[in-house]
């Protein structure tokens, strides 16, 4: 059996962003298709498993935080594909002057994500 699924159906919401969710699909993988405009991005937070980013067009400014709350900052740009541990807290901003397009691969049927509170990242 094969399903197709176009981008269009798995928009989020007010976002240009797609949300595909592998349980409603009968797939193993959840990814958010990301297309971010400059400045945007989602908070701090982090998942149980490793993510991985495939960056396909723009720039981004991917930013984590360890322990002792210091942040480390990383630019990605076409063509990179980028390896987030578990449990790493991260977010990320669109940088520069077009949309950022990247894929946000999940290994799960669905995305499990715990944002941070603002206070929990100064």
């Amino acid at each position: 059996m094969i399903t197709v699924t176009h981008r269009a159906s798995i928009r989020m919401a007010d976002s240009m962003t797609g949300l595909f969710t592998g349980a409603d699909h009968q797939a193993d993988v959840s990814f958010f298709w990301v297309d971010e405009t400059p400045g945007g991005g989602p908070a701090f937070h982090w998942h149980p498993y490793t993510e991985t980013w495939v960056v396909l067009d723009g720039q981004v400014l991917i930013e984590t935080q360890n322990k002792q709350r210091e942040i480390e900052q990383f630019v990605a740009t076409p063509g990179d594909i980028v390896t987030v541990m578990p449990e790493t807290i991260h977010r990320f901003r669109a940088r520069g002057q077009t949309n950022l397009h990247m894929l946000c691969i999940h290994p799960a049927p669905r995305i499990i994500e715990e944002f941070i509170e603002p206070e929990d990242t100064e």
